[in-house]
């Protein structure tokens, strides 16, 4: 059950924003330990040069274990190359597996000028949980994510 006041912000490079949208990339790695239970919204923040929320998912589930084990049990849905994956893992001691389902693509992406016109808003360098009032800011700055952050949180954070 996922917390009601709490999402995942995660930011990806354009083309792993698109695959997820797709659902053709099912798995997203991050190279330290994510604690997120099933069911976590996810908020996909597209990096540059596209800089802008474009959709959601939720999580299933992670696999934290070494690199190696997390390669080993998802690479067919990691939509990235086992090259691409030792590069980005490279020194890290753990690595977590994001298994994600029911990806929406946003019919209007969020600017990174309109997210921050709402107020302080910074993309972060891999992902950071939100809080019911970065929730709201995000609601208010695009009305395509509002409506699909209460549908995801049952309407109790956004009101």
């Amino acid at each position: 059950m996922s917390d009601p006041e709490r999402a995942m912000l995660l930011s990806v490079h354009p083309r792993f924003a698109t695959a997820i949208l797709a659902g053709s990339k099912t798995v997203e790695v991050r190279r330290q330990r994510v604690a997120a239970p099933p069911g976590t919204p996810v908020l996909l923040y597209a990096t540059a040069p596209t800089m802008a929320l474009v959709g959601m998912a939720r999580i299933v589930s992670v696999h934290v274990a070494s690199p190696r084990e997390v390669w080993s049990a998802h690479r067919a849905q990691t939509g990235i190359t086992q090259r691409e994956y030792d590069a980005y893992m490279s020194g890290a001691a753990q690595a977590s597996g994001l298994t994600l389902e029911d990806p929406v693509s946003f019919d209007e992406p969020v600017p990174l000028s309109a997210l921050r016109a709402t107020g302080a808003f910074h993309p972060p360098q891999s992902y950071r949980y939100m809080k019911s009032g970065d929730l709201r800011q995000v609601a208010e700055a695009g009305p395509v994510v509002g409506t699909a952050l209460r549908e995801a949180l049952g309407g109790l954070v956004l009101a």
